[in-house]
């Protein structure tokens, strides 16, 4: 479908014409179809009726570059039937360049909105020294989305996580949190209002890394979190990294684990009637004689 027309979005304008990043481009979009559809994130709608809205959330990191370009790909090619809603949150970090995206998204004509909401100084006045701001960042920057995303009349709140993400996610749950868990590509938030969606959810962060890089994508860093030393995730992810060293192909494996569960081979008796579990006594019976 790639090669079928020479029109292309704004945001690919540039493109390497290597065959290397086309197969990688490629790639990423047949991933991100192939998730978007496997989890029913396109909302079936009336004829007539209006395109369900997503408010596309915008770091400035490599993974929400690609997940930007990915969605307004698919939805120039007519593959995405919905609205689609670009979103930098301006957090108050230090040192933020508060132009780049803004910049950025009229350069490419994406439909966007800025909002300031100075969350950095409350994480900082509410976290002891010593401590990892990642989780009230968060809950802080997740609710100020969900409230955009109201306002703006959004059916969904789209986020850049891929695989890797999600892989470190479960094992920090399993080491930490002493549960099987993870982020799950699709859900419906607390207020049962809003859906939140990450289309990457089959995408190695390594492809997100490369396809952004390749683009030249101006990447901003985030210097709340990066700057601390210890962190739960850079443990897991040094730890998956060692792993995928020595045998390549390993973060994939477990990542299709995560798609493949068994709760009777596990141990929850809330997923599996483990009690209820009874042997076939007559069959049993019938074979001793």
């Amino acid at each position: 479908m790639l090669d079928e027309t020479n029109e292309i979005h704004p945001l690919f304008a540039g493109a390497p014409q290597s065959t290397e990043f086309k197969k990688l481009r490629k790639r990423i979009v047949r991933m991100t179809r192939e998730a978007i559809d496997q989890y029913g994130m396109v909302e079936p709608t009336a004829e007539g009726a209006p395109k369900p809205k997503w408010l596309v959330c915008l770091s400035g990191g490599k993974d929400s570059y690609t997940l930007l370009a990915v969605l307004h790909e698919l939805q120039w090619r007519g593959l995405l039937p919905v609205e689609l809603l670009a979103c930098n949150l301006d957090q108050g970090q230090p040192n933020f360049p508060a132009t780049v995206l803004p910049e950025f998204l009229e350069k490419m004509g994406v439909p966007h909105r800025i909002e300031y909401q100075d969350t950095y100084s409350i994480v900082m006045d509410k976290i002891p020294a010593g401590r990892t701001f990642c989780a009230l960042c968060s809950r802080l920057r997740r609710g100020n989305l969900y409230r955009i995303a109201r306002e703006e009349g959004c059916s969904a709140v789209v986020l850049g996580h891929h695989r890797d993400d999600i892989l470190e996610t479960f094992f920090m749950n399993l080491f930490h949190g002493g549960r099987l868990a993870t982020m799950p590509p699709k859900l419906v938030n607390e207020e049962g209002d809003l859906y939140l969606y990450r289309p990457l959810a089959h995408v190695a962060e390594s492809d997100c890394e490369r396809f952004a890089t390749a683009m030249n994508y101006p990447i901003i860093p985030c210097d709340l979190c990066g700057s601390q030393d210890g962190l739960q995730r850079q443990q897991v992810k040094a730890i998956l990294d060692g792993w995928e060293a020595n045998s390549p192909g390993r973060r994939q494996v477990m990542f299709r684990a995560l798609m493949n569960a068994r709760p009777s081979h596990l141990l929850d008796p809330k997923l599996f009637d483990f009690a209820g579990l009874m042997r076939n006594v007559e069959s049993t019976e019938q074979e001793q004689f």
